[in-house]
């Protein structure tokens, strides 16, 4: 990798008078609110030397960051990135209430006897609490709508089917996005079988919230339908402008644009040649990269965010871009090769602005492996701690279970996790890879990586099942695993 930290103002137009922070141009945050904004977010500064990834990549589209090269991040020019002080709180109740009271009862039993159980092994309880998982979602725990069938038995296993009847804490930490936490959750807790909550939940724009505390204008990109502008609201930006907005308002804006009559009736049309957008936010996947890019560009090259314009420096008055993650590819229920993602969309705009203008895009990346990601994971891993056993803090052994060598690995790996890669999504290789190399090891599939683990902290002779014929009085000497006769 080439670049310094000098080479960024090389990229800046003499006339760029903005000041320049963490190393770069981009003004986060800029001046006028920050006493606001110190006691609602956290700045974690972006790590990597000042040079976008479109210049190697212009004949050659491969992503393949790698631990070789100590890469921390995908970041240009030292940006800091804005996360949240704390979780999202869930709008979805973490109590669940069974439809009858017999089934009812015999879970009130069973947590009874749990509480027995884990009062005469405390150690063995400590332990557990002592341990939590961080899983990626695609190619570990499904692939798209479809279970994987292994993921199913541990999850079941770290939400109490063990032979301590005892939560062990985990969260869900996804690249993907486009939709409400909200809506995610519910759909997750549908295909695995099991109860997720939003307080356990990041996706790779959860995070970005914080950027409603800078801008009040946005045009929010990707996902299927409407979804992010609901998203986007639900954070609290202000004024939430999607694509489809405005091909409602200039269809001749976008001459390959893709827009149904059903998509007509759900824009919100208006004048936007009088509206200046302040930002723009990729929170996921293009369904329409033609219209996508377009309007991407017509903004960049604006002057100051206003449509119809173009800058007489588009270097100096360039308006802010964020991409919600930078995987290159995703595994999907294709069985074939893993498709491409929103990493592939980034490179081709940073491709489209350099042959514009000569100078690299400035641009700001969440999502693994970025450190955003992980310092909010830590807050979110607190919260959910405190919910399941009333202890706010980071557990000290965490195992992130992923599927892909460059971002849940090397993520893990830069921010000191335990990592286990898995070969049912991205990652097909025999050994560890060679470039991002798992340092718990390589597993074939999650249940495998969660049972190494988890004996790795508990023993080896933990057991995976709740015991229902467990009477703890008859058992005091702390042999809790043995079995009414």
């Amino acid at each position: 990798m080439t670049g310094s930290h000098d080479s960024s103002h090389r990229d800046r137009s003499p006339h760029d008078t903005r000041p320049s922070v963490a190393g770069g141009a981009i003004p986060i945050p800029g001046d006028a609110s920050r006493e606001r904004r110190e006691s609602e977010v956290v700045e974690v500064p972006a790590t990597r030397s000042q040079i976008s990834d479109a210049a190697q990549f212009m004949h050659n589209l491969s992503l393949s960051p790698s631990m070789k090269e100590r890469r921390p991040s995908r970041n240009s020019f030292g940006t800091s990135l804005p996360i949240p002080r704390s979780p999202r709180r869930s709008r979805l109740s973490s109590v669940y209430t069974a439809e009858d009271g017999r089934t009812l009862s015999a879970s009130v039993t069973r947590d009874i006897l749990a509480s027995q159980v884990q009062d005469m092994a405390k150690e063995k309880v400590q332990a557990a609490k002592n341990m939590a998982f961080a899983f990626d979602i695609d190619g570990v725990l499904a692939h798209g709508n479809e279970l994987i069938p292994e993921a199913a038995e541990a999850l079941k296993m770290l939400n109490g089917d063990n032979e301590l009847g005892i939560k062990i804490p985990y969260i869900l930490l996804t690249n993907g996005g486009g939709k409400t936490e909200e809506e995610r959750c519910a759909q997750l807790s549908n295909i695995l079988g099991v109860p997720i909550s939003t307080n356990q939940f990041i996706q790779s724009h959860t995070p970005m919230q914080a950027l409603a505390e800078y801008y009040e204008t946005v045009l929010v990109l990707g996902g299927e339908g409407f979804k992010v502008r609901d998203c986007a609201e639900s954070y609290g930006f202000k004024n939430v402008v999607h694509p489809k907005d405005i091909l409602a308002w200039d269809p001749t804006i976008s001459p390959w644009r893709n827009f149904t009559p059903e998509e007509r009736a759900q824009a919100r049309p208006r004048d936007f040649s009088k509206i200046k957008f302040d930002a723009i936010l990729v929170f996921a996947d293009s369904r329409d990269y033609a219209t996508d890019m377009q309007l991407i560009i017509d903004l960049l090259l604006s002057e100051n965010g206003r449509l119809l314009t173009r800058a007489k420096d588009p270097v100096a008055s360039r308006i802010p871009i964020y991409f919600s993650q930078g995987d290159l590819h995703f595994p999907t229920d294709h069985k074939g090769p893993p498709r491409l993602t929103q990493g592939a969309f980034r490179i081709a705009i940073e491709a489209q602005y350099k042959a514009l203008t000569g100078v690299d895009l400035e641009r700001v990346v969440y999502g693994k492996p970025e450190l955003a990601t992980y310092k909010y994971a830590d807050e979110v891993l607190k919260a959910w701690m405190e919910e399941i056993h009333n202890e706010n803090r980071i557990p000290q052994n965490i195992y992130m279970i992923g599927d892909n060598p460059a971002s849940d690995i090397i993520g893990g790996n830069m921010y000191g996790w335990n990592t286990c890669l898995v070969r049912t999504g991205v990652f097909k290789g025999e050994g560890n890879d060679p470039h991002n190399p798992a340092s718990f090891g390589v597993f074939d599939n999650v249940l495998e990586a969660v049972k190494a683990a988890v004996r790795k902290e508990l023993g080896k002779e933990f057991k995976f099942k709740w015991n229902d014929k467990i009477n703890p009085v008859l058992h005091g000497d702390g042999d809790v695993t043995a079995a009414v006769e």
